[in-house]
């Protein structure tokens, strides 16, 4: 019988799996569906390179896998808009479907020609949002392909750019906050035009004569707790067990090198903490704000 360390051993080590730049044998063709103007996306390499084009301010594309799950891993490589990408939003995400919706976002915000790009995070829970947090890149994410991946476990969420966690979101659900637990969701990737806010406040507008703006991904991986139908109940109960991999204890909190990784991230390039904007709060901030997230 294997104890409880090496469950943990091995959990790490399929984490580190999850994380790997090389996401081989993931295939976009057979794992998703182009669910808003297929016209606008394109599929080569037998299914692993995927393109998502935005042509006009009311046509993108959007993807979305097949399967539904409650926890574990979704991880792809992204190529962002070259150039001028301002007003446009490339997406990767998870969601539920129907009211008091779950989700945990991944968004880009397209900047000027020389601007850096936003990255821009943000979860939800029984359909409470605006738990923002933002990033500059500390890369050019238009030159070449970079892993981006959502970890969601019933201890946290982490998101990871190039293996490197640049924020948690622990659940406290005991003390009143929400979190993720029990709506199964679909991974998505999209691009759409968000000229009115998304760059610079909605300052900068979108060259149209620009357009297509196209975004580019490479490979996917779903290391998940498949769930189908409407039996999300007995779902969230089975893929809440610590028999899954991502749901060890080992993998309740981040290494002590994540952690380093992260804290450099968040001092060196974060842009936007809901946690820090006091006055959007007048001077009272969520309570999870106050609680310790790794």
């Amino acid at each position: 019988m294997m104890g409880s360390s090496a469950k943990a051993l091995l959990a790490a080590v399929a984490l580190v799996a999850a994380l790997e730049l090389g996401l081989v044998g993931a295939n976009f063709q057979d794992l998703c569906d182009i669910t808003w103007e297929p016209q606008n996306a394109k599929m080569d390499d037998g299914g692993n390179h995927l393109t998502l084009s935005l042509v006009s301010n009311s046509s993108g594309s959007m993807l979305r896998t097949k399967k539904q799950f409650i926890y574990g891993s979704v991880s792809t490589l992204i190529k962002l808009v070259k150039g001028n990408s301002a007003g446009t939003v490339t997406t990767y995400y998870t969601s539920s479907i129907g009211d008091n919706h779950d989700e945990i976002d991944f968004e880009f915000l397209g900047n000027e020609t020389g601007q850096p790009y936003t990255i821009h995070t943000n979860v939800f829970a029984d359909g409470v949002g605006q738990k923002e947090m933002q990033f500059r890149p500390w890369f050019d994410p238009t030159a070449d392909y970079h892993n981006y991946t959502i970890f969601w476990n019933p201890c946290m969420i982490v998101w990871f750019v190039d293996s490197i966690p640049i924020r948690v979101f622990r659940n406290y659900a005991s003390k009143g906050v929400p979190f993720p637990t029990h709506r199964q969701m679909y991974a998505f990737s999209s691009i759409w035009a968000a000229e009115d806010w998304a760059t610079q406040g909605g300052r900068v507008k979108t060259d149209w004569t620009k357009a297509p703006f196209v975004a580019e991904y490479h490979d996917m991986s779903l290391r998940v707790c498949e769930c189908g139908g409407d039996g999300a109940g007995d779902c969230a109960g089975g893929c809440a067990s610590p028999d899954n991999w991502y749901a060890a204890p080992g993998l309740c909190q981040l290494t002590e090198r994540q952690l380093r990784q992260m804290r450099a991230v968040q001092l060196g390039y974060t842009v936007y903490d809901y946690c820090a904007d006091g006055k959007r709060y007048n001077g009272t901030l969520p309570p999870e704000c106050s609680m310790a997230q790794y």
